[in-house]
């Protein structure tokens, strides 16, 4: 008889419990706009520097990651003051060594006084993306390198980082480094830390 009764008891609970749960207080609505598409981390550019006499690579927030001058404009920058205190050097000139504003000069008229443009490094870099290869030309406004070895592979595998980023499945483009010295030297992939 207790049996009885204890079924019948859990046949009246079961179907209560069942709707107390069902209607927890949440009201059923359709779908809400709240602002733009779940984004993700957004993917940090290897910048290769120099400790030691070999590449480094740090990873930094770029302007455009995947743009391969965007990444380059970066390294030009120079190692951050954190960096250079962990040992990180460069073998490339900095775009923040060049001038920032440029002296007026006297009109050839004698008129109004002619302004140059301020240098900002856009003949110092080109960077060319043709078909099968990128071409990184460093003008001789950059100057004599110490070390162009060393310099040109800084340049080759940071542009080969870049690409990484802009299409991860694909195999990047060979880079040709142009030097100041007119030298063309082809970067390697393989011979990147951590590519």
């Amino acid at each position: 008889m207790t049996s009885l009764r204890r079924r019948a008891r859990l046949a009246l609970l079961v179907p209560a419990a069942v709707g107390v749960l069902a209607s927890c207080g949440i009201p059923a609505t359709g779908v809400v706009q709240a602002g733009g598409p779940a984004g993700g981390v957004v993917p940090k550019t290897r910048l290769y520097f120099v400790r030691d006499g070999a590449l480094v690579a740090v990873r930094r927030d770029t302007d455009a990651p995947g743009d391969v001058e965007s990444a380059l404009r970066e390294l030009l920058l120079g190692p951050t003051g954190a960096e250079r205190g962990k040992g990180l050097t460069t073998r490339l000139p900095l775009l923040t060594g060049l001038p920032s504003a440029v002296p007026a000069v006297p009109a050839p008229s004698g008129g109004a006084t002619a302004v140059p443009e301020a240098s900002d490094g856009a003949h110092f870099l080109r960077v060319t993306a043709r078909e099968d290869r990128i071409s990184v030309e460093l003008s001789a406004f950059a100057g004599e390198l110490s070390d162009p070895g060393l310099a040109a592979a800084q340049l080759a595998c940071t542009a080969d980082a870049a690409q990484r980023i802009a299409d991860p499945g694909a195999e990047p483009e060979p880079v040709t480094v142009t030097l100041p010295d007119g030298r063309h030297v082809e970067g390697a992939a393989g011979g990147c830390p951590g590519a």
